[in-house]
């Protein structure tokens, strides 16, 4: 039997309005609210009857006086009381059955007076006490009575789980919740429910312990530990699984989850465009991806713009874009070559290859460029030619080379410039720029880049390769055999002049139509979306001329020598023979040729 626990405690710090688990010392475990001292409960001394005379003479009066304390209520708490008196009848005359029945309705009430204290137990723990002072008086009214025995055993229960609920409570604090099956605070409030079921301040310690649960959970998924938050979280729902406190807590970490797994995906595509960022977005990606779901978008798009920029920097492969001068309007439409590697040259095998595009190497690209869409037109270089006192090579020399429609060759011709078309008539502005020099072409690309404040240049061989067979990997641009209809303007045995003349080394059974070149887009592009890279116009490229390959840069960059006078053209024109029609194809000329078959493109470093 106790004589007298402490009661520590009342616990708070379930939730908080928000519903946030909530904790005064930012730890994960719930607060308690211990009673002072002053309040606890004091242990209960034996009680002792007081000492009151019988005789005879009185014996009549006592008993009036125990009928109207009884009546009164007045029980215990002095002589005047009604079971001290009865138990002096009692004692007196043992044998007379007044006595004993006042006595018997006297402990009743007692009885009822302990029970009353023992349920005022949850809304003020300190009416323990007035149940062990019913109990104190009980033990030596009536200690055999069952009612009484009852009694006690009930103010023992309610001792035991009081017990409990402080060690409980003690756990708490120390943090021992006890999730792990194994002991702790709630296997001590589950304990007090056992001895005293429906015990407010073991429900109270229940509900701390899972907020304790909660509170790790939330500190967690602070860390970034969404693993660990659903473990706490699961530890949570077991706790009282009829009540919705762990999957509302559940719901409102996985929208953290969600908000923090938009944030990185945002920070680190925000950081992409600056210096460094791309080393930046990666950190970003790696926490990402170790907290989101698998398979979440957010690092599915964040991994997808890394590699884009990877590679592309702002841009995405296949996208047409243009660049502003600051002249006003707009550059040459320009297209987004994907990365990638190819296999450049032609093998021993190959028919009509030649040592010089030998030997055949693999070269890789790290990183795409944009590259333009059309051979530079006139009118694109004309502009060009308005806007600076660049003198163009053909028109300093008064002469270049155009068709003779009479001879059915190329001749030099006076007055042939890059306004002229390849016979040297006037060239309408959406026609291929011919008649003009390496060097030209390096003026123009110099001219660009100062007034959009871009870096473009002419393409590398290996760049124009590779734009050039666009995934194909045959003799020609479109892979073997004869040419495609409308793949581009190309020699063929249909074609034929103003004045009925037909190629004789051209693709049989093959005609596009034209002779000369024609309006740059008039033919399909090819699979990286580049128009009349087969065709139409031979092109400058950035490289000198050099006899083989060996020795060449395995990068794809282009192979110059500083001060070198011969320059490298690539891809077949309007006049080429199939031989010349080659994906692999090159020749090397003087940097100031300039004839009605050579152009030039551009790209820009992306």
């Amino acid at each position: 039997m106790w004589s007298g626990i402490a009661a520590i405690g009342l616990l708070v710090g379930c939730t908080d309005r928000g519903g946030k688990a909530s904790s005064q010392d930012g730890g994960a475990r719930a607060p308690i609210v211990t009673i002072s001292a002053d309040q606890a409960v004091s242990p209960v001394p034996p009680w002792r009857a007081p000492v009151i005379a019988v005789t005879a003479e009185n014996l009549d009066d006592l008993n009036k006086r125990g009928e109207a304390a009884l009546a009164a209520g007045r029980l215990h708490a002095d002589a005047d009381s009604a079971i001290p008196i009865y138990l002096a009848l009692r004692a007196y005359a043992p044998d007379d059955r007044r006595f004993a029945k006042g006595l018997d309705k006297a402990v009743a009430l007692l009885l009822v007076e302990g029970d009353t204290a023992l349920k005022g137990i949850d809304d003020e723990p300190l009416s323990l006490r007035g149940a062990h002072e019913a109990a104190a008086v009980a033990r030596v009214a009536a200690p055999e009575h069952r009612k009484v025995v009852a009694y006690l055993e009930r103010v023992d229960r309610a001792d035991q789980a009081q017990e409990a609920n402080r060690l409980g409570e003690e756990d708490l604090n120390a943090g021992r919740v006890g999730d792990n099956g194994k002991g702790g605070a709630l296997a001590r409030f589950r304990e007090a429910l056992e001895l005293r079921p429906n015990d407010a301040r073991a429900l109270q310690g229940i509900a701390a312990a899972e907020s304790a649960l909660i509170r790790r959970a939330e500190l967690a998924a602070d860390r970034d530990d969404y693993a660990g938050a659903a473990r706490w979280l699961a530890a949570a729902a077991q706790v009282r699984p009829k009540f919705d406190t762990a999957s509302t807590a559940q719901g409102r970490i996985a929208a953290q989850r969600r908000a923090r797994i938009g944030g990185l995906r945002d920070q680190g595509i925000a950081a992409l465009p600056k210096f460094g960022g791309i080393d930046v977005a990666r950190g970003h990606l790696a926490t990402l991806l170790r907290i989101a779901p698998a398979g979440d978008p957010a690092a599915a798009e964040l991994r997808e713009r890394i590699e884009l920029a990877t590679h592309y920097g702002l841009f995405r492969p296949g996208q047409v874009f243009t660049d502003a001068m600051n002249l006003g309007g707009r550059g040459p439409a320009m297209v987004v070559i994907p990365h990638g590697a190819f296999r450049m040259g032609a093998e021993p095998s190959e028919a009509g290859s030649s040592d010089a595009e030998r030997p055949t190497r693999n070269i890789r690209f790290e990183r795409g460029v944009a590259m333009s869409r059309y051979e530079i037109t006139v009118g694109e270089f004309r502009r060009f030619m308005n806007s600076t006192k660049h003198r163009a090579r053909a028109a300093r020399r008064g002469y270049s080379t155009a068709y003779d429609e009479r001879s059915g060759n190329l001749v030099r011709r006076g007055g042939v410039d890059w306004r002229s078309d390849y016979a040297g008539n006037p060239a309408a502005d959406n026609l291929p720029v011919v008649h003009v020099s390496a060097k030209d072409a390096v003026a123009y690309v110099e001219w660009l880049s100062a007034i959009t404040g871009q870096r473009y240049r002419l393409p590398s061989e290996a760049e124009f390769e590779y734009a050039l067979r666009a995934g194909s990997q045959g003799a020609y641009p479109w892979g073997d055999g004869s040419p495609p209809a409308r793949v581009g303007n190309l020699t063929g045995s249909l074609d034929a002049s103003p004045s009925r003349r037909h190629w004789r080394n051209a693709f049989q059974g093959f005609g596009d139509g034209a002779w000369g070149p024609m309006p740059v887009g008039s033919y399909a592009p090819n699979a990286f979306g580049l128009h009349d890279m087969a065709g139409n116009v031979s092109e400058w490229v950035a490289d000198c001329w050099h006899d083989n390959y060996r020795r060449a840069p395995r990068d794809g960059a282009a192979w110059f020598n500083p001060g070198c006078r011969t320059r490298v053209l690539r891809g077949g024109s309007w006049s080429s023979s199939p031989a010349q029609s080659r994906a692999a194809w090159r020749q090397g000329t003087s940097a100031d040729t300039t004839n009605g078959r050579l152009g030039f493109r551009i790209v820009r470093e992306i």
